[in-house]
């Protein structure tokens, strides 16, 4: 079988999981709520800076740390965005299982996450 159809398989597996269908089902939801959606899009957006930060070498910002905590704290007393934070957690740590999949297959060497696949 080709590779290219072997990644339309991947993809459409993918589509077809229950990891897939929750955060979707639940992504509706949030972005129903404009007030919520945009609190969730603010905590990704500081979440991503800090990561990309720490990948380059910087040292974490302890205040912009805690206003992750506390904006996470706050939006995971909402029942809506704690589940979709949750199905959102579960589809990536799906999703990166599998980028180490594919990476150790590739021989890579190297996770797509900042770590060495082994």
């Amino acid at each position: 079988m080709n590779v290219y159809d072997q990644a339309h398989g991947l993809a459409a597996a993918i589509k077809a999981s229950e990891e897939f269908k929750q955060y979707e089902q639940h992504k509706k939801v949030i972005e129903a709520n404009p007030q919520l959606n945009d609190s969730i899009k603010d905590l990704m957006k500081k979440q991503m800076e800090m990561q990309a930060a720490q990948m380059m070498g910087q040292e974490v910002n302890s205040e912009a740390f805690q206003q992750i905590q506390q904006l996470s704290a706050i939006l995971m007393q909402d029942p809506a965005a704690a589940q979709y934070l949750q199905c959102q957690m579960r589809f990536s740590m799906m999703m990166a299982d599998v980028y180490k999949i594919i990476g150790e297959a590739a021989d890579l060497g190297m996770d797509p996450f900042g770590g060495s696949a082994q």
